[in-house]
Parts: structure tokens; sequence; C-alpha cells
């Protein structure tokens, strides 16, 4: 793997590991950020690793998975994390408080979700 993707790869299972750690001591709302953020680097790091080039600067998972041909059976999982980098963070994206929109159920099936997303790119990569 090359190093840079190698490095975004990383970061993406620390996200992950912090959302678990996150869910556990109920902080919902940042257990979905890491979600996102574990998958949006783990798309950077298979984009880097694919095409050998920078990924696009965006956030959008949805547009990252298109670009990768990530299989439609993630479909779902992708369209419930996706927004999650803005309604996890902002009141106004929220339509109230982050911290008080997302409750256990939410954020274990994003975790769950971003798991089984991660491993496919983990798969990809040649780590498994």
């Amino acid at each position: 793997m090359r190093p840079e993707a190698e490095r975004w790869w990383e970061q993406a299972g620390e996200d992950l590991q912090s959302a678990k750690t996150n869910l556990g001591a109920e902080r919902y709302y940042v257990c979905a950020f890491l979600c996102q953020q574990a998958l949006e680097k783990a798309f950077k790091a298979l984009w880097i690793d694919r095409f050998h080039e920078l990924p696009p600067k965006t956030h959008d998972l949805i547009e990252l998975a298109k670009g990768l041909s990530v299989p439609t059976g993630y479909a779902t999982t992708l369209r419930d994390i996706n927004p999650a980098y803005a309604t996890a963070r902002y009141p106004d994206a929220a339509n109230g408080l982050p911290a008080r929109a997302f409750n256990e159920e939410i954020a274990r099936r994003e975790l769950e979700g971003a798991e089984g997303v991660m491993k496919w790119c983990g798969k990809e990569l040649g780590l498994s």
C-alpha cells in the first residue's frame, strides 16, 4: 500500500475505534460523526491506492463511493451515515442540538454499517 494511503487507512481505523468508545460513553452524536469520518478516510485511502492520485476534496461519501465503484449493497448505509458530517456538528444542520439529535439506536446502526464498509475497504486494499 502506498504510504499516503496507509496514513489515511490508519486514521480511519482510529476514528472507527473512537466511534466505538463514544458509543459506550453515550456520546451518540460523536459516534455518528466519527463513523462518517472513518468511512471518508477509508475511501480516500482506497482512492489513493487504486488511482495513484489524491482523492477529491469532498466529505460526500456518496460521491467517493461512486468513484470507487463501492457495491450498491452499501448504498443505504452510506446514505444514512453521510449527513452526519454536518448534522452531528452544527445545530442549524441538525435542526437543534446535535447532542440531542442522535440516540443509541442511530449510533449503533451507523457504527455497524461503518464497520461493514470498512471491512470491504480493507479487502479492496488487500488487508484481509
